[in-house]
């Protein structure tokens, strides 16, 4: 018996682990074709970003980023994609304050990579140039995310 007791003194190993990788929601428009096609105006490209994370039960996490890219001439819009690349992830015996850094951090790192492809073949089979998205520094979005709530809690303390 006391071997079984021994056991049950070690901790447990961390661990990481990718359950599964999907595209959780993709959305493609093109409001102004077929005329776009013919206005050989370059146009801007607009790319806004989000991430999010639930908890599916105890160490099981749905991370998720959703990246939009609108391009625009003048006021008209050329095409408008949305992409939300999600993943399921199994973070084990990981002290509770990482757990926040590998959800916010690693895993969006990990997402970025399928939701860029994801993007760029969309854009490719609506008939234009594909566009590549520039790589992502999760860690300083974390960081500005952490800051904004500090001000934010802050803000509500002094009123």
């Amino acid at each position: 018996m006391a071997k079984e007791d021994n056991k049950a003194e070690q901790p447990q190993q961390a661990g990481f682990s990718i359950e599964k990788i999907y595209v959780k929601d993709a959305s493609l428009e093109i409001p102004n074709a077929p005329q776009i096609f013919t206005d050989r105006t370059q146009p801007q490209i607009g790319i806004e970003l989000g991430n999010f994370a639930q908890m599916l039960e105890d160490g099981v996490f749905e991370v998720a980023i959703k990246v939009t890219v609108t391009s625009k001439i003048e006021d008209k819009t050329v095409f408008l994609v949305e992409v939300t690349q999600a993943g399921i992830f199994q973070i084990r015996n990981v002290p509770e304050d990482n757990i926040e850094m590998i959800v916010g951090i690693t895993c969006p790192n990990i997402l970025f990579p399928y939701a860029r492809e994801t993007v760029s073949d969309l854009v490719v089979r609506a008939g234009f140039q594909p566009v590549l998205l520039n790589p992502i520094n999760f860690e300083a979005l974390f960081a500005q995310q952490k800051q904004q709530q500090a001000e934010s809690s802050e803000e509500k303390a002094k009123h």
